[in-house]
C-alpha cells in the first residue's frame, strides 16, 4: 500500500464514528441505518450541519476532536458529492431540508 492509499484509509478510518470502527475491527457486521435521499456518509452530514453552523473547517476539527485535514477532506468529499464549489451552497442546501431525507 502506498503513502497516499494509507493517508486516505488513516483519514477514513478517523473520521469513522467509535461504533462502526468496533464492528469492523470483531468484524461484525455494520448497524443497520435508515436509508437517506442523500449521498452523504452519517459523518459528512453531520460535518455538513456544521458547515451550515456556520463554523470553519479548524472549528469543525476541534468540535469533532479530529485532525484539521481530516475536516477538510470531509468539506471536500461533501462538496464534490452534492456538486457544489462553495460551502455556503452546503448551508443552503441544508437550511432547505437537504439532509431530511
Amino acid at each position: 500500500m502506498g503513502e497516499r492509499e494509507f493517508a486516505r484509509l488513516s483519514a477514513e478510518g478517523a473520521a469513522m464514528p467509535v461504533e462502526d470502527g468496533v464492528r469492523l475491527a470483531l468484524e461484525e457486521p455494520a448497524a443497520a441505518s435508515a436509508p437517506t435521499d442523500h449521498p452523504l456518509t452519517p459523518r459528512e452530514a453531520e460535518i455538513a450541519r456544521l458547515v451550515a453552523g456556520g463554523l470553519t473547517n479548524r472549528e469543525i476539527a476541534a468540535r469533532l476532536v479530529i485532525a484539521p485535514r481530516t475536516a477538510d477532506t470531509h468539506v471536500q468529499h461533501i462538496l464534490g458529492k452534492l456538486g457544489f464549489t462553495k460551502r455556503a451552497q452546503v448551508a443552503a442546501w441544508v437550511a432547505g431540508g437537504g439532509l431530511s431525507g
